[in-house]
């Protein structure tokens, strides 16, 4: 691959990582611009689980002063995350990579109204806030584990609905956005074994995109409280319905 398309890649893994620390919806920048520089989209899709790991971990590391005393929650909804992530993983890999290129432009058009609609279902979440702990109801769990499915077979705009589950679940929605990093982080690791293992990822692309998102992820988990995410999400918006057009022209 050419050293040109490589820096663009690294570039937009910069920008992925911290847009999915501020708004959510990273891998709709990212996937399309994979696919942009000739790879195909099941290979596109994995190679950009792979490469974007790095950023969740960023993002984990700026929210770390969130996770104090969650730790029995924290397990117990990571370990739904792995079963979740696992199950999308699995079936993206068994099923014909003509059903992925049918059904990908309809899940790129969802995600990107997902992110649209964030800022009304936030103020709903924020009008639902209760002040202290309360015990996490069984749903919650069985609505994160499809998620998590969700998010090992695709995931873009997974923070989105993770971050609006557990908010309505757990009744705050700053914990809420720094546990849905985790959960993200959990789903991504899990991708990136099975992926790793059985998935046509791009290595030399991994190589240069997962420090970048990395990078993205710590400096976006920083900066977002203080960052205006209107603007990016607009922007989100529109690339991903244009992208969700040029797929389904494509296939």
């Amino acid at each position: 691959m050419p050293v040109a398309d490589l820096l663009i890649a690294a570039g937009v893994a910069l920008l992925a990582g911290g847009i999915n620390s501020i708004a959510g919806g990273g891998s709709l920048i990212l996937f399309p611009t994979l696919v942009a520089l000739g790879l195909p989209t099941v290979a596109a899709n994995v190679t950009n689980s792979v490469a974007q790991w790095p950023g969740y971990l960023g993002a984990v590391v700026g929210f770390r002063d969130h996770y104090r005393g969650q730790r029995t929650r924290l397990v117990a909804l990571s370990l739904v995350a792995v079963v979740g992530g696992t199950a999308g993983s699995i079936l993206l890999l068994t099923t014909p990579s003509s059903a992925f290129d049918t059904v990908v432009p309809v899940l790129v058009l969802l995600a990107s109204l997902l992110i649209g609609l964030q800022p009304l279902l936030t103020k709903r979440l924020q009008a639902n806030e209760t002040d202290g702990e309360r015990r996490d109801p069984l749903w919650l769990y069985l609505v994160v584990l499809l998620a998590c499915v969700y998010g090992g077979y695709f995931g873009g705009a997974l923070g989105v609905i993770l971050t609006a589950v557990l908010a309505l679940g757990l009744g705050r929605l700053k914990l809420a956005n720094a546990i849905k990093s985790l959960l993200a982080l959990v789903t991504a690791s899990t991708t990136v074994v099975v992926f790793g293992v059985f998935g046509p990822v791009d290595w030399l692309l991994v190589a240069v995109c997962a420090p970048a998102a990395l990078a993205g992820g710590y400096l976006g988990a920083k900066v977002a409280n203080r960052v205006p995410s209107t603007p990016l999400r607009v922007f989100i918006v529109v690339f991903g319905v244009a992208v969700a057009g040029y797929l389904l022209v494509r296939s």
